[in-house]
């Protein structure tokens, strides 16, 4: 089935390039452009498409915004937010990855990874750079005061390994082989791993991993 994606950004070129790398992979279609984090919000809820890859800095409402009010905490039926950022200049992407989005890529990440980005998404899983995971979550925890909450029931050794492999950026193919499991065993593992956090998505395990130690804890 082809994945339907709207793409949120105030900037007219980037947007066209953004929709030529996706509408040249076969399976994705563009089906709405937003110039502005407002009507992002609004085709989003109109359209429903499968992944919405939104901009961090945009008029009206930013993309943590959008995030918020797509995916995050007490969206009924959320939908799947890739939120694009430069990394330097955006420093609050962590929050958008507390409000629920499902990963995030740098804008100069090239085409490969951004189409990854968006098949994971689809797919209900999340593309994290490991680069900007650990670079970005680490600057955030080595600023704030540790983080003391543990899981609602103790992790398996096993789950404890996957989180901290999803701490790094793995994908659930790497985390697979990395292990020697099954996809199917990767995902039945953080599905456990969700409930027992309380949590919503990887990308917010990883957030979990890093205010509890790093990306070797917890």
């Amino acid at each position: 089935m082809t994945i339907r994606v709207l793409l949120a950004d105030d900037q007219p070129m980037v947007r066209r390039g953004l929709r030529l790398i996706l509408e040249d992979q076969p399976g994705i279609s563009v089906v709405a452009e937003a110039a502005d984090g407002a009507e992002a919000v609004f085709l989003a809820r109109r359209l429903r498409p499968d992944v919405c890859l939104v901009d961090v800095r945009m008029p009206r409402l930013n993309g943590i915004e959008v995030t918020r009010l797509l995916a995050g905490p007490g969206v009924a039926d959320p939908l799947r937010v890739v939120v694009v950022t430069t990394f330097d200049l955006d420093e609050y992407v962590y929050d958008a990855l507390r409000g629920g989005a499902a990963g995030f890529v740098l804008k100069d990440a090239g085409p490969v990874l951004l189409v990854e980005a968006v098949r994971a998404a689809d797919a209900g899983d999340a593309l994290v750079s490991p680069s900007v995971t650990q670079r970005l979550l680490r600057r955030f925890t080595a600023a704030a005061a540790p983080s003391a909450r543990g899981p609602g029931r103790p992790l398996s050794e096993r789950e404890t390994e996957v989180v901290r492999a999803i701490a790094r950026g793995l994908t659930n193919h790497e985390i697979a082989a990395e292990l020697f499991i099954s996809l199917s065993t990767v995902k039945g593992h953080i599905s456990g791993i969700l409930t027992k956090l309380g949590v919503r998505n990887r990308v917010e395990i990883a957030a979990w991993a890093w205010e509890n130690r790093g990306p070797d804890g917890p």
